[in-house]
């Protein structure tokens, strides 16, 4: 029988090859989708250092920037299950085109804090349509054998993103006065380019038969697995599990909701799932992607297009590493994967908070005391670090060409937190050689800082990275998964919505480098409770995975008796199952 089976897979491996290329194409086209999402989450690093400036922002006015986008986000991907349900795939991701269009355009003019925050959160409900939709649509028009990768296009499209808003704020990051207007409005292309395209593109074939209609469904498949395949055979396993769903399952999102908590090992899925999300979020990834740039200038770099491009570089990283991730996730599994990646974020992590640590302890002095301060709070500090601490007060410098600083501690101007209010920096044009800095300290602990961020996104992008988005669309079983990645899609956003908004109260409240333990301690947490808690789903089919979860924990995550796979082949409109058993012991 195994001779069979070898026969009928190599029958199949033909196959894989004439997939049709318009199936790669409506994948990367949906994939537009995540790389508006990755982008958005890219430029607002660099266009905060601008906009900063521009609108006069302090630092819960940049949380708040941040934030709206998140939680548009988080609201709009709860509404979108019920809209693709109801409406279909496409027309959601159409409407995530036009929304992400009108908003791009409408920060690209932004007159005041009012429109911009506006169009902050018309781009979150964009990105909270088409992070719920894409990776559905792409997984339901992909064949089985090749739908892993195709949705994994989604995830490196993300990453894509990133790094493009790096290297777009990087180019106009020289214009300090209309440089972050272009770094916004420029989404708006990609958005148009898709929103034209997916015009043309086919609707998802399992949505076409949950709605009876069968004969739009069969063309879609046709032309996404080709003329000469067995798509009909295919077409009737879909209508006949719909028709099951129907009969068994209320189609009301509360009634799944209560029959998922009624199931255990189901329950204890989804708060695996919802964990793996949150963890991604707490392990201060976002801190990372929205404020590198703002981390990279409080690390001591005072050259604003220095800063940029070397914000640019860590998303270079990111970018890099994810797709290498693609290669070790069917090699190692994705719970080695995953926790390795963990181990890493942690370290650098650590990295990150020894950086500015060392940048408190041997901060410059102040050299003098500025008579504008007297009996003031400013004028009570003896080092930068002190002064930059409190919210009321700046440091402003000398450098010399020896290296030395000549420094004092000013009051910041009410109106205009980019002057001091009184003193040497209470002019807006400073000579090159005078620095007024409310933010950051100078230091040579720089690279530190720099390194920390690179090795945090080497070791974050394969791992925590993508393997949350990929575990959550396996232990699901088909009736559940839209309500469950719902759940879990929202458990994302609001953690990133929390942890966004309090980055840099944060920083102010318990130091930058007790902020980074904070998120470290919050990592340490969540690698005990996934090394606990996370099985491994490499191998194991769909049809399996929710077994994974009626076993204790102590045994299913840590342990792997036995392994099952389950190798499903279709020959002439026939789908045969052979399992094949084989045992290994895990030490």
């Amino acid at each position: 029988m195994m001779s069979d089976a070898n026969e009928e897979t190599l029958v199949l491996d033909k196959r894989q090859e004439k997939t049709p290329m318009f199936v790669y194409v409506v994948a990367s086209l949906s994939a537009v989708g995540g790389l508006l999402f990755g982008y958005d989450t890219g430029v607002v690093s660099g266009a905060m250092i601008l906009l900063r400036d521009y609108f006069n922002l302090d630092s819960t006015m940049q949380g708040v920037v941040v934030s709206v986008t998140i939680i548009a986000a988080w609201v709009t991907c709860l509404c979108a299950g019920h809209l693709s349900d109801r409406y279909g795939r496409k027309f959601v991701i159409i409407s995530a085109s036009i929304v992400f269009s009108i908003g791009s355009v409408l920060m690209g003019i932004s007159a005041n804090i009012g429109m911009l925050l506006a169009g902050r959160v018309i781009v979150g409900m964009g990105i909270g349509l088409a992070s719920m939709c894409v990776p559905m649509y792409i997984a339901e028009i992909s064949p089985q054998d090749i739908r892993g990768t195709l949705v994994t296009i989604n995830n490196c499209a993300i990453t894509l993103g990133q790094f493009i808003a790096s290297l777009v704020d990087g180019a106009f990051s020289t214009d300090h006065v209309n440089g972050w207007r272009y770094m916004l409005g420029i989404a708006a292309v990609p958005a148009i380019i898709q929103l034209v395209g997916f015009i043309f593109m086919p609707e998802s074939p399992r949505w076409l038969i949950s709605k009876g209609r069968y004969d739009a469904a069969l063309d879609v498949l046709r032309r996404t697995r080709g003329p000469n395949s067995n798509y009909e055979a295919e077409f009737e396993t879909i209508k006949s599990n719909c028709l099951e769903v129907d009969r068994e399952k209320e189609n009301e999102t509360a009634s799944i909701i209560r029959q998922v908590l009624r199931n255990s090992s189901l329950r204890t899925a989804l708060i695996v799932g919802c964990s793996l999300q949150a963890i991604q979020q707490l392990s201060g990834i976002n801190t990372v992607m929205y404020y590198s740039a703002t981390i990279i200038e409080m690390s001591g770099v005072k050259d604003k297009s220095k800063v940029i491009w070397l914000s640019a570089a860590t998303s270079g990283m990111n970018c890099i590493c994810s797709f290498i991730g693609l290669i070790f996730v069917e090699r190692v599994g994705r719970r080695k994967l995953l926790l390795t990646s963990l181990v890493g974020v942690i370290l650098s992590l650590t990295v990150l908070g020894i950086s500015f640590q060392l940048a408190d302890t041997y901060s410059p002095a102040l050299t003098y005391q500025d008579t504008s301060t007297v009996g003031s709070v400013c004028h009570t500090f003896s080092s930068c670090a002190g002064c930059i601490d409190n919210s009321a007060c700046g440091y402003c410098y000398t450098e010399y060409q020896n290296g030395t600083l000549d420094g004092t501690c000013l009051k910041r101007n009410a109106t205009y937190q980019i002057l001091s209010d009184g003193g040497l920096c209470d002019n807006g044009n400073l000579p090159p050689h005078v620095t007024w800095t409310y933010e950051w300290c100078p230091t040579k602990y720089s690279w530190i800082t720099f390194l920390g961020l690179m090795l945090y996104l080497f070791f974050f992008a394969p791992g925590m990275g993508c393997m949350p988005w990929t575990i959550n669309s396996e232990i699901y079983p088909l009736w559940a998964r839209g309500t469950c990645y719902s759940i879990a899609t929202s458990t994302n956003w609001l953690c990133n919505f929390v942890i966004s908004l309090t980055f840099l109260d944060l920083m102010q409240a318990i130091t930058k480098y007790g902020a980074f333990y904070f998120y470290d301690s919050l990592a340490v947490i969540g690698f005990v409770w996934l090394f606990l808690m996370l099985p491994e789903t490499k191998g194991v089919s769909l049809e399996d995975v929710e077994g994974l979860f009626n076993h204790p924990w102590w045994k299913d995550a840590t342990t792997s008796t036995e392994k099952k796979t389950v190798q499903y082949v279709h020959i002439r409109g026939i789908n045969r199952a052979f399992a094949a058993e084989d045992s290994d012991e895990d030490s």
